[in-house]
Order: structure tokens, then sequence, then C-alpha cells
């Protein structure tokens, strides 16, 4: 019953209501004190205006039905969007009722995650059978988890008098990754650096060498080039070779997220592409690596390897936000029961100097070899004593880089100190 009230109830303001009324009455006093067929006219016309106007609501603005669709990066749902990619969004809209529309103004919000929002406002005229479609792109999306809001649809009668609203929820939601870049090869993870400590070598096994390390029982499935044809004669039974396995370390990529520690909210980004991209680069190398995030909160994601595990970690690279200060020093000492022995540690920061210096000797004292990735959002000078820096960790033993933006990591990697 509610329903059908709010269908059928006056849209109209109560000065306009009032408006029409007097209107109304004056026409009717009209009809029947003067007559005449221009009396009846403009009192037929007067009422059937009125109830264009009462009635307004049978035009089904309130009861619009939509789909969104996304196109571009996205694809049907499922694709996959990096930081700096646009999608085009796709609306059908589906307005009943039987009244014309002269013009529908359609507005959609967007969200993110950290809060800020995006307002689109496009109109269309609707067919005769209530249908329409509207076609926008996006700016550039930075990275997070997004969100459409409900959207809403304004009209008015053909005589402008009354607006109606109307809003329906269609699905919306989508996520966009941290921008990456393609590193060919990491100077650390090289198993002939003399900068990773014997405590890091040897602890996970890896892929397989063109070293044969002893013999097994034959397996069926094995290829022929496997069988050890001398211990097969030997033995009568079929034996197959085994190979050496390439010493891979355990890494841990420890991401500085304190707010104070960052000068913009675009050093933060390019520190959290950096992570994004060892984390890729692990993936594709088949190297155990892990991701712990230090700032109000502490997360942390053991070494492993995976699809679903790096899903885990992408997805935490997604929603994080820089956000108060702290101690990294303290923050990881909170984690160290969960920080895997002999593992390599890759602190990606901004900062240098004391601080750096108090997590090397945590590392040390922990069997861990440490590696230091600075974020240098700097000048020229301050560019120079950051250099200074990454040279005197050098020369004491810990890998260290310098990369000011996301574009330089692959050579400062591939090289060493840049």
């Amino acid at each position: 019953m509610k329903e059908i009230w709010n269908l059928f109830k006056p849209k109209l303001s109560p000065v306009r209501m009032s408006m029409l009324v007097s209107v109304w009455i004056c026409c009717l006093f009209y009809l029947l004190f003067q007559g005449g067929k221009t009396s009846v006219m403009l009192f037929a016309m007067v009422t059937l205006f009125g109830l264009y106007l009462l009635f307004g609501g049978l035009n089904g603005i309130g009861r619009t039905r939509g789909e969104r669709q996304f196109s571009g990066g996205l694809g049907d749902w499922g694709g996959v969007l990096h930081a700096g990619d646009q999608i085009r969004v796709r609306l059908r809209l589906e307005i009943p009722g039987f009244l014309p529309l002269p013009y529908v103004i359609v507005r959609e919000t967007l969200k993110r995650h950290s809060g800020e929002t995006w307002s689109f406002e496009e109109s269309l005229v609707p067919s005769m059978n209530g249908r329409g479609e509207l076609l926008f792109q996006t700016p550039p999306l930075e990275r997070g988890r997004y969100a459409f809001s409900d959207t809403e649809c304004l009209t008015e009668d053909i005589f402008g008098l009354i607006e109606h609203r109307g809003s329906f929820a269609a699905r919306g939601e989508f996520r966009v990754l941290p921008r990456t870049v393609h590193i060919a090869r990491w100077q650390l993870l090289d198993r002939r650096n003399r900068l990773l400590g014997p405590q890091s070598v040897g602890n996970v096994s890896g892929r397989e060498t063109n070293q044969v390390g002893g013999v097994r029982d034959y397996v069926y499935g094995d290829r022929i080039s496997r069988i050890h044809w001398n211990a097969t004669a030997r033995t009568g039974e079929w034996k197959s070779k085994e190979f050496e396995y390439e010493s891979i370390p355990k890494t841990m990529i420890v991401l500085d997220a304190f707010e104070e520690h960052y000068r913009s909210a675009r050093q933060f980004e390019t520190a959290v592409s950096a992570a994004a991209s060892l984390l890729e680069y692990g993936g594709r190398e088949g190297i155990p690596m892990g991701l712990c995030s230090l700032g109000r909160s502490v997360e942390v994601f053991e070494p492993t390897q995976g699809r679903s595990r790096m899903h885990a970690m992408m997805d935490h690279l997604v929603d994080l936000d820089p956000k108060g200060g702290g101690s990294l020093l303290a923050s990881l000492e909170s984690a160290r029961t969960r920080l895997p022995r002999g593992a390599v540690l890759v602190l990606v920061t901004p900062l240098a100097g004391g601080p750096i210096m108090d997590l090397v000797r945590f590392a040390q004292t922990q069997q861990m070899s440490f590696s230091h990735i600075q974020i240098a959002e700097t000048s020229e000078r301050e560019g120079d004593a950051s250099r200074q820096w990454a040279a005197s960790l050098r020369a004491k033993g810990v890998a260290a880089y310098r990369a000011g933006s996301l574009d330089d990591l692959p050579a400062a990697l591939e090289g060493g100190t840049r």
C-alpha cells in the first residue's frame, strides 16, 4: 500500500500545489457561472494539466533498473588493472512507465577505499520503450579498491515544473594493483653474490641444476635422459639420476608504511610499486618471497611459493595506506617470531642513517642478511648524500640500492648502488 501511495502521491511543493488548486477552482467557477465552449475547454485543459502533474510518478523514474559493464583493461569482470590505467563504463538503463520523458540526467559516484570520490554526470534521451545507454571513461586510477555507489537518475515533466528522482544499485567493484616494472635480474639474489652471508645459503631448494648429485629408484614417468644406465646395469633395477637443486634463500620484503617517513603520497606509491615489482620478480623466478609491512599495524606474509600467496600479498598492497609514525626497529622486533631464520631482509624505505643501522644490527643478531632499497625523492645535494650513504653501507658488506623513481629500480638492482 505504501508503494502505491509513493507512486501516486503529489510531487508538487505546497506553494505550487496551492497555485494549481487555485487556478483549477477559478476555472471551475468560470465554467459554472459563465458557461460556454471557452469555459469548458479551459476547464478541461487545466484539469488534464493538473492530473498530469499530480500523477507524474507514473513516469517510472523511481523504478529505474540498470546494468553496468566495464571495458578496456578490465574486460568483463576479472581482468587486471594497474595504477595509471583507465576503464570505460557502459551503463544500460531501463525506465518503466508510459509517460514520456524529455531527458534523464544520470549521476554516478566512484569511491576509493581511502575515501576519495569522483562524480560523473551525463544526460540522455530515453527511447520510446524507456531504454537508454551511457558510455563514459574514468580518469587514470591510482592503486586501491574502487566501488560505484547507487546511480541517481533525475528528470522533469515536459513543463519543467516538477523534478522526479530515482536510484538503483548495479554491480560495480574492482581493484587497481600497484604499478610494477619488469626486473630482469637482481644482483642480490645471485647465488654467487658474496653479500649473501652463509646463513642465507641452502635453506630452500629451488630449481634443478645440471649437476648429478646422486641416484634414486626409477619413478614411472621419468624421462629416458634421467635414467642412470650404469647404476641400472649394476643393480639390475631401474635407477634414475638425482640432480642437485639450486640454493635459493628465503626473502622478506619489508615495506615502511609510516606516514611521517614520506615527503609525499607519490613517494609512498613509489615504495609500494617497488615492493610489488620485487614480489613479481620472485614469483617469476621461483624465489620464495614474503612481505612484511611496518605501519600502525604489522602484517607478515611468510615466504612461500604459490599463486594464492602472491594474490594475498598483492591484495594487501592494494589496500595499504601510510598511517601514523613510529620506530621501524620496534615494529620489526614485534614480528621477530614470524620472520624465518636465515632469510634475506630487503627494506624498502626513504630513510637512511641511524634507523637503518639499527635494523642492520637486528638482522645480524637474528642471523639474517640485510639489504636496503632507498626511495629517494630528493634534491641534487641530498641525492649526493644518499649515494654516499649507500656506498658506506656497501663498504660494510650490506647490499644497498637507491631509486628516485620506479623506472630507476631495474638498473639499480642489476648493477648495485646507483
